[in-house]
């Protein structure tokens, strides 16, 4: 009789046991985990930026190309600026234990971290489109 309690129990128990739901991890990349992969793809080539502003500072003079590497500058500059007023506005939304950790949101965090993906989108157009056309103005000066 003990037997077919233990039995009974244990059949039960495993019973009911499997039909708890299961909670999968998330296939692929969370959404905070792609809104850092921009980040950390684009914050590399604050260097360049810096570098960048450099050289076309150098060439800045009141002729027509001078005031093109003085716009290229300032493109540069307000890329640079872009990235670092959207870490410091994400910095303010989010705690490390969201960012680094994958603690759940808030319905409100959730549509913030919507809005900053789509900031830090822009973020990363502004920066790679700068570099690419200062690197293009300045490929040309050397041509010729």
């Amino acid at each position: 009789m003990k037997k077919f309690i233990f039995l009974s129990v244990l059949i039960i128990s495993t019973t009911f046991s499997s039909c708890k739901e299961v909670k999968k991890a998330p296939e692929g990349p969370t959404q905070m985990e792609k809104v850092m992969a921009i980040h950390d793809e684009v914050m590399p080539k604050m260097g360049t930026i810096g570098k960048l502003v450099g050289e076309l500072k150098a060439k800045v003079d009141t002729t027509e190309m001078g005031q093109k590497y003085e716009v290229a500058m300032k493109d540069l500059q307000e890329a640079n600026t872009a990235m670092m007023d959207w870490m410091k506005d994400f910095g303010d939304r989010f705690n490390s234990d969201e960012i680094l950790n994958g603690k759940e949101l808030s319905e409100e965090k959730q549509q913030w971290l919507d809005e900053e993906e789509e900031k830090v989108k822009v973020v990363k157009e502004k920066i790679n489109g700068s570099i690419e056309r200062a690197q293009t103005l300045l490929a040309k000066d050397t041509v010729q």
